[in-house]
């Protein structure tokens, strides 16, 4: 059988959304789905790293949006969502600290973005996706999806969150021709896993070169941090016409991780 070209799906004349566009994941599946002629709305916080995403974005076959806008903005988010053919709920924060010291701000803020905020996304991109019958729900969940790490309590929170709201809109966008699905990558190669090396090292008491292979790694049968590449493959794979049958489901990319 012959592969499938990398621009592979065609998403010529199709609007894509994607949060947390400026680095990391958001920005590697900013820049598939642009490869595959999407339409792409970047959507962050970070202007600058938005304007730096639309200069590699030069020169692929679709084009590409920056929108600045924090997602702690509900009403923004899901009018921005209208009209949107493929919906990436990417963005996320991440705060490391036992339970008992967690800040209630701070818990407040990531269930807001990781968990509302998709949430008004979905709800804003629907009625589009369901008048013309195609959609793609794309939530980029993590394995603290499926499973949970001490010291994380509002990610975790946040991911497992996401799962349930991942499921409903497959149940009820299934009868439209729109597809929910989760991509549940183990530790990638981002700015807010670097960040976490710091947190871990504090929280556990060791040294911060040590995390990487005594923490982070640990459940891993892979020892390697994903790549944000190899994410945006995952997205854009269900995307393609070979997945129209996968809904309601995580496609785990976690080393085997889960396998435990």
């Amino acid at each position: 059988m012959t592969p499938a070209p990398h621009t592979s799906p065609d998403l010529g004349g199709r609007t894509a959304l994607v949060t947390g566009a400026a680095g990391g994941i958001g920005r590697a599946c900013s820049l598939r789905l642009a490869a595959a002629g999407a339409k792409v709305r970047a959507v962050d916080r970070d202007a600058a790293g938005l304007d730096d995403l639309v200069g590699a974005a030069r020169g692929l076959e679709g084009t590409l949006e920056p929108h600045v806008l924090d997602l702690t903005d509900l009403d923004a988010a899901e009018e921005i969502a209208a009209g949107t053919d493929v919906l990436v709920n990417n963005a996320g924060l991440q705060l490391v600290s036992p339970l008992h010291e967690f800040p209630p701000d701070v818990f407040h803020t990531v269930l807001t973005v990781m968990l509302e905020a998709p949430f008004r996304l979905v709800r804003g991109a629907l009625p589009h996706m369901y008048g013309q019958g195609w959609g793609r729900i794309v939530n980029i969940s993590s394995v603290h999806g499926l499973r949970a790490s001490a010291f994380k309590a509002a990610y975790v929170s946040a991911k497992h969150g996401l799962e349930g709201l991942s499921k409903a809109a497959a149940l009820e966008g299934a009868p439209h021709g729109v597809t929910s699905n989760c991509v549940n990558p183990a530790y990638v190669r981002t700015p807010l896993v670097e960040k976490q090396l710091a947190d871990q090292a504090r929280v556990h008491g060791i040294p911060e070169e040590r995390v990487l292979s005594e923490v982070l790694l640990q459940d891993s049968a892979v020892k390697r941090l994903i790549e944000p590449e190899e994410v945006a493959e995952a997205v854009a794979y269900l995307c393609s016409p070979q997945a129209s049958f996968i809904t309601g489901t995580s496609l785990v990319l976690d080393g085997g991780w889960t396998a435990h």
